[in-house]
């Protein structure tokens, strides 16, 4: 449909674009900050939490490094580097806390809505293996944020974790598990929901579903015209907005790259789609409740870590396992294939093509996992769950992650797995790309957003911001107190005492 009118329209404090957790949370965030400022969120989707957000679109995984081994690599010497396990726990933690300050204000009913305690668990095999878990495990288990985790080589303990998964397995090969009570499983598409029904209630906010955004340009104030399509109606809107927001998962590199601002310059995306086998027989599922987590293979990227996960969504439990990695050109899942190709610019192309040099093995593994028939997928399958049949499982197609490509000065171009907001000069303008552990840590991220955007008025918010995360401007790892004071209060709030 071909665009009938362009008009004028309103104007915003705040335009956030996109309908995922990130732009609700940041939405949210700013709404209980400062309630008078107009507030606009644009999505191109007919609802909200469609894509990325979307609760079979991801693993729904709360991560905060209880199990997931990426986060724990061993040095040189042997010994385990716990930091980053630390930094990701520490910045769920961050999240939890303003959930429960949701709740406990009545913003948030019932978080068993979005929010249900599962276990936490690695599982490796192989006696190399297990000595890396056990010495991972010494190097956390006094850590106050992981506090309670457990460790064991013996079968019949391992059968109690974990069920479905020892049924059937052949004895004599070394296996080794941790467990942890307090993770979580998190269905961020009720979140983004929950957090989007408040926004409309509040004055001030409109919600425009069937909305793209089309461009973004300075406007003379220092602020931006925002260029938007109504797809219903065919017509165009030029919005006026202090402060943009782009949060449209793997849409946002190609928004960033129309403002134009020399932060947006030889920034590239690398789209990777993923895809679960999700179990059809409930018995099945309810056989499991855990979320186990176990080791890549040698050269795959973080992103392939297998895992078999117990799913709570809508109150039913699931059961999934994966990912298997795919490939397609688009940045989103209702995206178009013309998405990597059009995001390819003369400032870009550089690093792409270094890194595109410099990560053959990523290359070979994409190519087999494309390749990869369903007698291969469902033998992965069985190293977890060896009593797997085929008839109880069924491909599924998860959401698009883009991951970000900078330039580097020294190997020209370098790929990276996590996230990274990147903001305009004079603030008025944020973006949010990347992927891992995305979703769980939209509290901190957006927190950052607010610092380096916002930052004229933190002294005005800081006593807020305090109320609604107690640990705001420090950290709990080096607080016992407190982090044993958060984690109660969190536990008790989001009502996850199991």
């Amino acid at each position: 449909m071909t665009a009938k009118t362009t008009r004028t329209d309103s104007a915003y404090d705040v335009v956030l674009i996109g309908g995922g957790v990130m732009s609700a949370t940041l939405g949210a965030l700013l709404k209980l900050l400062q309630p008078d400022w107009s507030i606009g969120l644009f999505g191109r989707l007919d609802d909200v939490a469609l894509e990325s957000s979307n609760a079979w679109n991801n693993a729904g995984t709360g991560h905060a490094a209880l199990c997931e081994l990426n986060y724990t690599p061993e040095r040189a010497d042997g010994t385990i580097d716990i930091s980053k396990a630390v930094g990701v726990n520490e910045a769920f933690q961050v999240s939890r806390q303003f959930w429960s300050y949701l709740v406990e204000s009545g913003i948030i009913t019932s978080p068993r809505e979005f929010i249900n305690p599962i276990p936490h668990m690695s599982f490796v095999w192989g006696a190399e293996n297990g000595d890396y878990l056990r010495r991972r495990h010494e190097a956390l288990k006094d850590h106050p944020l992981f506090a309670g985790m457990r460790f064991s080589t013996d079968p019949a303990q391992l059968k109690q974790w974990m069920p479905l998964v020892m049924e059937g397995r052949t004895a004599g090969t070394p296996l080794a598990a941790t467990w942890i009570a307090s993770g979580t499983d998190v269905n961020f598409g009720a979140l983004t929901h929950l957090l989007v029904h408040f926004l409309t209630q509040q004055p001030a906010f409109d919600l425009k579903l069937g909305h793209e955004v089309e461009d973004l340009t300075r406007d003379a104030s220092g602020g931006w015209r925002v260029a938007v399509r109504d797809l219903a109606a065919g017509t165009r809107l030029s919005v006026g907005a202090r402060f943009v927001f782009i949060g449209a998962g793997g849409g946002a590199l190609p928004l960033l790259q129309k403002t134009g601002i020399p932060e947006s310059k030889g920034i590239g995306g690398f789209p990777v789609s993923g895809q679960f086998l999700r179990c059809k027989n409930p018995e099945v599922a309810a056989h499991h409740h855990a979320k186990v987590y176990g080791k890549a293979s040698v050269g795959a990227p973080p992103m392939s870590v297998p895992h078999l996960d117990t799913r709570v969504i809508d109150g039913k439990p699931g059961l999934l396992f994966g990912p298997y990695a795919g490939f397609s050109t688009k940045f989103l899942k209702q995206g178009s294939l013309w998405d990597l190709p059009c995001s390819i610019h003369m400032d870009n192309i550089g690093a792409m093509l270094a890194v595109a040099r410099d990560n053959m093995a990523l290359t070979r593994y994409l190519i087999q996992q494309v390749m990869q028939s369903n007698q291969a997928r469902l033998a992965a399958l069985r190293d977890f769950v060896p009593t797997a049949r085929a008839e109880d499982w069924e491909l599924i197609v998860a959401g698009q992650r883009v991951q970000v490509i900078k330039k580097d000065a020294q190997k020209g171009g370098v790929l990276q797995f996590g996230t990274e907001v990147i903001t305009g000069a004079n603030g008025s303008v944020a973006a949010l790309l990347g992927a891992s552990p995305g979703a769980s840590t939209a509290v901190p991220i957006m927190l950052t957003v607010i610092r380096k955007c916002f930052a004229g008025e933190l002294p005005r918010w800081e006593s807020k911001l305090k109320e609604m995360i107690p640990s705001f401007g420090g950290t709990l790892a080096d607080r016992p107190e407190l982090c044993a004071h958060v984690h109660d209060w969190t536990t008790r709030a989001l009502q996850l005492e199991g």
